[in-house]
């Protein structure tokens, strides 16, 4: 299979709505599907919104295969120039497991540093994000904010993008200035 990661193109913004409420009702539920398709349209709409960090990945048809949103993200009104959150990242059911997803972020990675970025935040499970180098993020002095549900505290993980950035960031994440996520 042929792979092609490129920045968000007018003609993939449709397909990869597709994409992640597919992967995401298959994955969980409809509800979540609906719920994060929600969350990428808001993001889209959204003064946080990086076009150049909406990854899409595309098969030798032109088909989107695997997505990641990477968005600017504050914690407490600061970082938001170097703090980006990582959400959501959706790789077809059929092709998971296929580095699809690996390939997008490092990608991902790479081009948030050459932006200035300097670290990730991220949601979800740890095993499958610990091996592209995020860590808990309470390690760091970032903690869920109150209303912040996670089904563990590791589950809120942090990855430096250039050395050190993490030394001078902290405080509470909050994700009320989105609905969906709320």
């Amino acid at each position: 299979m042929e792979r092609i990661i490129k920045s968000m193109e007018e003609t993939y913004l449709l397909p990869s709505l597709n994409l992640v409420e597919d992967v995401f009702a298959k994955w969980d539920s409809r509800e979540e599907g609906r719920l994060v398709r929600r969350l990428v349209e808001e993001i889209r709409s959204k003064k946080y919104y990086v076009p150049a960090l909406e990854l899409i990945m595309t098969d030798e048809n032109d088909s989107v295969t695997g997505y990641a949103m990477f968005s600017r993200f504050p914690i407490e009104g600061r970082y938001e120039n170097e703090l980006l959150l990582l959400s959501p990242v959706a790789v077809k059911t059929e092709l998971q497991r296929q580095h699809i997803s690996k390939d997008l972020l490092e990608y991902g990675f790479q081009k948030a540093q050459k932006l200035g970025f300097q670290a990730v935040l991220v949601e979800g499970d740890p095993k499958n994000y610990s091996p592209r180098g995020f860590q808990p993020s309470y390690q760091f002095g970032i903690e869920a904010g109150p209303a912040v549900k996670l089904p563990h505290p590791d589950c809120l993980m942090v990855k430096e993008l250039q050395e050190g950035a993490l030394d001078h960031m902290n405080g509470l994440v909050d994700y009320s200035f989105y609905e969906a996520l709320t």
